[in-house]
């Protein structure tokens, strides 16, 4: 297991939208996810019984088996969320901005706030958020090429940040990222690893393989928006192509 935590070097200065974006995400996490998730869900909201219908509930037994299982959530995020059945303009961004619980909010953040910084750096704050939003975008239809017709919402912002880490892949090739390795029990150790290792075993490994030889969004991961996010941040990175300049050795503490 490779669980990169920091990187070096890193620009001076802050990166006002890589901040905000990590920052905006946390407040929606806070104000709709929390306490949506552990509220009952209203029976006669008309987003509940879509969701239902679309997971084959289609009777009063059935309901009864899975009620205690609901939440509000899951009616919200069948509204907002992503679903190529059903797409929509309004859902392409704010699925970007919807998580299915801590853990999933709390990694995409920490891959936002490691290699974010870097890229926003090259391309400048408003270009960088154009460009964050450009791949969520292209990472949602190249999902949705795939799971033509299904209704299950696909929501978070690892698509977008795919296209952050595409960006930093074709950008930073001489950087380093720190790394937990942990391969018991031979390598329990944080070790600095080259930039483009690391990246390529996420995209390979860790995507491109699970989305050839599993079944789409197995494990509730959805592969191929990984995937078309990191293509569009290397198609962007390379048509903006400049040879590095390093920036001053600073680290993520």
């Amino acid at each position: 297991m490779f669980f990169p935590f920091a990187d070096t070097p890193n620009p001076p200065g802050i990166s006002p939208v890589t901040l905000g974006l990590i920052s905006l995400n946390v407040v929606v996490f806070i104000i709709f996810t929390v306490p949506l998730s552990t509220t009952a869900p209203d029976i006669n909201n008309p987003w509940l019984l879509e969701y239902l219908k679309s997971i084959g509930v289609d009777n009063n037994a059935q309901l009864h088996q899975i009620w205690n299982h609901l939440s509000a959530y899951q009616a919200f995020v069948y509204q907002y969320g992503y679903r190529p059945a059903a797409p929509s303009v309004l859902t392409l961004f704010s699925s970007m901005f919807l998580h299915g619980g801590l853990l999933h909010l709390g990694g995409n953040m920490l891959f936002l706030w490691i290699f974010g910084d870097n890229v926003e750096h090259r391309l400048g704050s408003l270009r960088f958020l154009l460009a964050y939003l450009g791949c969520g975008v292209l990472a949602t239809l190249f999902f949705a090429l795939f799971a033509a017709g299904s209704n299950i919402p696909l929501v978070g912002a690892s698509g977008a940040i795919s296209g952050v880490l595409g960006a930093y892949f074709v950008w930073f090739p001489r950087n380093k990222v720190k790394t937990f390795v942990f391969l018991f029990p031979f390598i329990m150790d944080s070790i600095y690893l080259p930039a483009r290792l690391v990246l390529g075993f996420y995209i390979l490994f860790d995507n491109l393989l699970p989305f050839l030889f599993a079944a789409t969004g197995s494990g509730g991961v959805a592969h191929g928006a990984h995937i078309g996010g990191f293509i569009g941040g290397v198609i962007l990175a390379l048509w903006k192509y400049q040879p590095q300049t390093p920036p001053r050795a600073q680290h993520h503490v």
